[in-house]
């Protein structure tokens, strides 16, 4: 991908996407990045080797920066995104593909802030892109076609595995991988403080659950890999695992994962309806 390649909003986020775009081979001259704060724009210059802009020192910023571009990431909160698209909609190229990756804002919502034809896609990353073990989920606006979710696919396919939804399935998707890491940074919350109700040192137990969890995402990794088929490899029969799951079963662990999956994509429906309201 060679045209001009434009992130207007360069977070964590946006910068773990930049990261792997960069990583897979997209020249920085061909990158364009627009920012609130100057440090911050001098940052991403420095070390992305990026053309980066700052929006307090230039109100113009965004659309200076997305003249001429092919795609345009809209990397700012949801509740700025639809006022970001009506900035920069007359600006845009009319077959520029504008790329969200805010949560709960609607395809409906991000075509209705742009000019008619214009080419969106919605997509649900989350923050393993930052190491490059991240999951995307792209779902094609109405005017996107192949070309358009294919330019797409290259902006995140240098940060992890990429996978093509209907836009109904985005708020279980949100729910399970866009919120997912911080459940796994949760369960290793857990596992320190029972560590160190057992007695061992706080550093001992942050060592212990850190690199558990990391080991196990890195077995589940692995071409081919099953999360059952991997869980019953570490649960001897009549072992200490086996007491461990059962516990968790009589418990309710599972249920209380879904309880707050649900809860999860129950928000991202009700922040999409109260940007509606906006």
């Amino acid at each position: 991908m060679t045209k001009k390649i434009v992130f207007l909003g360069c977070g964590s986020m946006g910068e773990a996407i930049l990261t792997g775009l960069l990583a897979a081979g997209t020249p920085p001259q061909a990158v364009t990045v627009t920012v609130r704060r100057p440090e911050r724009a001098e940052e991403l210059a420095h070390s992305h080797g990026v053309t980066a802009l700052a929006s307090n020192e230039d109100s113009s910023a965004n659309t200076l920066a997305v003249a001429g571009a092919g795609v345009v990431i809209l990397g700012v909160k949801p509740v700025g995104t639809v006022a970001l698209c009506r900035e920069i909609a007359a600006e845009l190229e009319p077959g520029a593909v504008v790329i969200s990756v805010a949560a709960a804002v609607s395809l409906a919502q991000l075509e209705g802030a742009l000019r008619p034809g214009q080419p969106v896609v919605r997509s649900m990353p989350n923050t393993p892109l930052r190491v490059g073990r991240g999951v995307v989920a792209l779902s094609a606006g109405s005017h996107a076609g192949e070309a358009q979710l294919a330019a797409a696919h290259e902006i995140f396919d240098g940060s992890g595995v990429v996978l093509d939804i209907p836009e109904e399935q985005q708020d279980a998707v949100s729910a399970i991988s866009g919120s997912g890491p911080a459940y796994a940074f949760y369960l290793a919350e857990a596992m320190a403080a029972a560590a160190v109700d057992f007695g061992l040192a706080p550093a001992v137990a942050q060592v212990l659950a850190r690199e558990t969890v990391a080991g196990a995402g890195l077995m589940l990794a692995e071409p081919g890999a099953d999360p059952a088929t991997l869980r019953r490899g570490v649960t001897s029969p009549n072992g200490t695992t086996e007491q461990a799951i059962a516990t968790f079963d009589r418990e309710g662990l599972p249920g209380i994962v879904l309880a707050g999956a649900r809860a999860a994509a129950a928000r991202a429906a009700q922040i999409t309806q109260e940007l509606s309201a906006q």
